[in-house]
């Protein structure tokens, strides 16, 4: 009768220890794996326009809301040339089209650099803590709309890279 009662022990030992470890480590064969989801890392957004990549676009602010300054990160993938629109709506409803030139298989930023290449946009209406629709769209690929976060130059980590306001501060 011991072996029995031994046997039994140490079939519902397995049987327990079992249940534990499907219990605890059961979720890791059935959750997918978060560090393949994709996500802005930065206060930024980002998308692609076909082969085209744009990267952590932000909009930064002056002191008076006058101007934004757009730090954006352009990737061209492709091996050809070609420019990148982006396309805004301004404070009186007129649609604005920039153009920037990419070579092929360029890095192109915008507003990263206190003395780089910037783009200014004056008369979009907009204020730190709202969003600015904006239309990117590259060669024959459909393009995409972005709602770029606009924060306030004021922020230390931006404070820099900030358009000069337009009452001379």
């Amino acid at each position: 009768m011991t072996v029995r009662t031994r046997a039994a022990r140490a079939a519902a030992s397995a049987l327990i220890a079992s249940a534990l470890l499907v219990g605890t480590a059961g979720c890791a064969f059935i959750t997918p794996t978060a560090t393949l989801n994709q996500y802005d890392p930065s206060d930024g957004i980002g998308a692609s326009v076909g082969d085209v990549k744009v990267r952590n676009v932000l909009a930064i602010s002056n002191d008076d809301n006058s101007a934004v300054s757009l730090m954006v990160t352009i990737i061209n993938t492709t091996s050809s040339s070609g420019s990148l629109r982006l396309q805004y709506e301004s404070a009186d409803g007129e649609r604005i089209d920039i153009s920037k030139p990419l070579s092929s298989n360029e890095v192109k930023s915008y507003g990263t650099e206190v003395d780089g290449d910037t783009i200014i946009i004056t008369d979009a209406g907009v204020m730190a803590g709202q969003l600015l629709p904006i239309y990117f769209q590259y060669g024959n690929a459909s393009g995409t709309e972005l709602l770029v976060p606009v924060i306030a130059g004021d922020n230390a980590i931006y404070s820099d890279l900030a358009p000069a306001s337009a009452l001379g501060e």
